[in-house]
């Protein structure tokens, strides 16, 4: 990796690299990804049951956006190493949109699941080649900053999102929801379209493709085992937020618009506080980051079945914000910290791995104890397993980053 190098007064660095330089290739297509999920992330599970679902069906059908992303990591890996980041991204655009209009056609839940699994496949694509590019491009010493800002350009973008849709929805209901996400999606597999393939020497592709998964598997194990645990219950944490809103919200009988607004508003605090997470990742390290993110989840997650207004619920969730803003990017960080420079590509693949089994595996833990007991009783106890994950990463993360 480059070595540190030092900023002077306008945030120029020694090899020319800054984060204002990334701002438009990396993270311009990043918000425009992020619009798409964040206007349709809040309406699927509203949509299963308009369609007729349970709210355990719903929170199923949701789940698959996780499973989709686990399906497609390892595969995702190779295909941006094989053809490019760029044309890894173009791909994944195509997904999306394929995936949004199998959610919009009223074909039942089976072809509604198909659409939501779609588009957690092209979400790994993105996010798989955009880190890549990060890794290797940014030095050292603004690792930190610089995943935080690609996670907290993703925010912005689902800041917005749930605004955009919730005024098409006011105007030509629950489908433009996915139409909005089409249009962003669209627009940002063009501007990612112009950004230059991130340059690795030849002897390491070489290497990098007779490197298998078993073998990063032996050599890591004990990694993935420890700090991986951690990034399972985070990740589960994450998308059981985005799945817990819109169901508490339906609970509590507020309309879609409203649950829109309340799941934006706490996006848009989660994007306020991503650069000074990554900047004390950079200074302090990376375990004070991820602990106290997922301790603030928790705690929200345990507290909100006590909310029954719009109001409080929106108090809740701007705690979630807070919460997972301070943790952006934190996952990739720890990704990219750990990873060899030789298999790289298929390293982080496995990382993405075990955090979207917990992508996954957080909303169907949700859907069963919701469909055994009720669904304030599935929250606290998502709260209290993301307890249990912040103790793992105060026992495990390094305090420094290593250099």
């Amino acid at each position: 990796m480059t070595s540190p190098a030092t900023e002077d007064a306008s945030g120029q660095v020694a090899d020319g690299v800054t984060l204002r330089s990334l701002v438009v290739p990396i993270f311009g297509p990043s918000v425009l990804f992020g619009v798409s999920e964040g206007a349709v992330l809040p309406v699927i599970a509203l949509t299963a049951i308009d369609r007729g679902a349970s709210t355990a069906v719903a929170a199923l059908i949701a789940a698959m956006v996780g499973v989709g992303s686990i399906a497609s990591n390892i595969p995702a890996s190779k295909l941006a190493e094989r053809i490019g980041e760029r044309r890894a991204i173009a791909v994944a655009s195509a997904i999306s949109v394929v995936s949004l209009v199998l959610c919009v056609l009223p074909l039942g839940l089976v072809v509604l699941g198909l659409g939501v699994f779609g588009l957690g496949a092209a979400s790994s694509v993105f996010s798989l080649a955009r880190q890549m590019y990060l890794t290797e491009a940014a030095p050292h010493h603004l690792r930190g900053r610089a995943l935080s800002a690609l996670g907290g350009s993703s925010r912005i973008g689902m800041f917005v999102g749930p605004f955009l849709s919730a005024g098409a929805m006011r105007l030509w209901g629950l489908p433009a929801a996915y139409w909005v996400a089409a249009v962003a999606v669209v627009i940002a597999g063009a501007v990612a379209g112009r950004v230059p393939d991130v340059e690795v020497p030849d002897e390491i592709r070489l290497a990098s493709s007779g490197t298998t998964t078993r073998d990063l598997l032996r050599d890591h194990w004990r990694t993935f085992v420890t700090i991986g645990l951690g990034v399972v219950l985070l990740s589960a944490a994450r998308q059981s937020r985005q799945v817990v809103i819109p169901l508490w919200a339906h609970h509590i009988h507020l309309d879609p618009a409203t649950t829109s607004v309340i799941y934006g508003v706490s996006g848009g605090i989660d994007a306020l506080v991503f650069y000074p997470g990554g900047l004390a990742m950079d200074r302090f390290g990376r375990k004070y980051a991820s602990a106290t993110c997922l301790a603030l989840l928790s705690v929200s997650f345990v507290v909100m079945p006590l909310t029954h207004t719009a109001w409080t619920l929106a108090l809740v969730t701007l705690l979630m914000g807070f919460g997972n803003g301070l943790g952006s990017g934190i996952v990739m960080t720890l990704g990219a910290d750990t990873s060899p420079r030789v298999g790289r590509a298929l390293y982080l693949g496995i990382w993405r791995e075990l955090g979207d089994v917990g992508t996954g595996g957080g909303p169907l833990l949700l859907s069963g104890l919701t469909a055994a007991a009720s669904l304030g009783l599935s929250i606290v106890v998502q709260g209290v397993v993301g307890l249990a994950g912040a103790l793992v990463f105060v026992r495990w993360v390094v305090n420094k980053p290593r250099r």
